[in-house]
């Protein structure tokens, strides 16, 4: 099983939202996301949990 680090963008497409809408959700909804230096990392398995439990349910955040 790959279990790499994920950049800003591969997430972003990974779950069919622009770069903006994954920076908007950390800050906003708590996204997991770990911070490498200046970066944003991310681990795919983490992400999709917090899908699953709903939390990037809103009303027209997906871009």
């Amino acid at each position: 099983m790959e279990d790499r680090w994920r950049s800003v963008d591969e997430i972003g497409e990974y779950l069919g939202i622009k770069r903006d809408t994954v920076y908007k959700w950390i800050r906003e909804k708590g996204m997991p996301a770990h911070k490498v230096g200046r970066l944003w990392k991310f681990k795919k398995d983490e992400v999709d949990g917090w899908v699953r439990k709903g939390s990037a349910e809103s009303s027209g955040d997906i871009n």
